[in-house]
């Protein structure tokens, strides 16, 4: 299958400090690719560079197999919502989506007036008098009725409550199910998002650290819960993603596979093996081994 995005050496500085460092991508088509990390990996500006909102300092990008920059016949092609989205000082919510309309070849106005409806948009409101949560439905709305053929989601939620977040969440698999395109969707409440996402890109200062289907990235580690000290001589020589620690019992998680012989020892030492969730792997790529170990207190207190 063609990738839709590729990028070789992609790299953005900024005066003395380098967002992007020789970052090689490919995003495959009619996939939700989840863009992941901590706040300045390098998120919003690879996704800046891949929607050509700015030139890379070096390196290439290629979108349909183009150079998307100053390019419109590719730039149509995309929708980008992000935390900071910005819009006419007079405009309301309906300029706000007929134009749209104008900019998205394959907008669906039916479907951006009953996600208006779920979301309770005040139409006629001018939009620079709306809630922080409701611009982000805003936001929400223009992404999925788009129906771009890459969508790119930077944090869309920023403001939105547990309920409208869900609601999002049903939205956007839905219609991804009836109309499939390519969805790339940047998010730090990882856990949340875990199950929308089919592939995991992971950045952190600057430099990719994973590029795989989430399935195949989860399957690679794991957790032990139990008795600390017979973790401990499992887990010997196997690098740690986190270490929780309560008196004599441990929750541990790590990365590799255990071999038969030692999911047996576990088994008679009275542990539970159980899947890692992505926000631990994730936190535990991207956090140096010194953050890996944890002590928790009776009352639960990391130290």
């Amino acid at each position: 299958m063609t990738p839709v995005i590729t990028t070789h050496d992609l790299t953005r500085r900024y005066k003395d400090t380098t967002a992007l460092d020789g970052v090689d991508v490919k995003i495959q088509p009619d996939v939700i690719t989840g863009l992941l990390g901590r706040n300045g990996a390098g998120k919003t500006t690879l996704m800046d560079l891949l929607t050509a909102r700015r030139a890379p300092s070096s390196g290439t990008v290629r979108v349909f197999g183009a150079d998307p920059y100053e390019n419109a016949a590719v730039v149509s092609r995309m929708c980008f919502v992000h935390e900071h989205q910005t819009y006419p000082e007079e405009a309301t919510v309906d300029r706000v989506l007929k134009a749209a309309g104008m900019f998205h070849p394959r907008w669906d106005a039916a479907f951006a007036d009953s996600l208006a409806s779920d979301f309770e948009l005040p139409r006629r409101t001018k939009v620079r008098k709306m809630s922080t949560g409701q611009r982000s439905a805003l936001g929400a709305v223009l992404g999925l009725a788009s129906r771009a053929e890459i969508t790119f989601f930077d944090e869309p939620y920023a403001g939105l409550d547990a309920v409208a977040r869900q609601l999002f969440y049903d939205r956007l698999l839905a219609d991804y199910g009836e109309h499939p395109r390519t969805i790339v969707l940047s998010s730090h409440l990882i856990d949340e998002v875990a199950h929308l996402l089919e592939h995991v890109l992971v950045i952190d200062k600057g430099r990719i650290l994973m590029d795989e289907p989430t399935e195949d990235a989860l399957a690679e580690a794991g957790t032990l819960v139990g008795d600390a000290a017979a973790i401990t001589r499992i887990l010997e020589d196997r690098p740690i993603l986190r270490r929780e620690v309560l008196g004599r019992s441990a929750r541990v998680s790590f990365l590799g596979r255990l071999t038969d012989d030692e999911e047996d020892q576990a088994a008679r030492d009275g542990l539970d093996l159980v899947p890692v969730s992505l926000q631990e792997l994730v936190i535990g790529r991207t956090t140096s081994p010194s953050d890996a170990g944890r002590t928790v207190d009776q009352q639960g207190a990391l130290s």
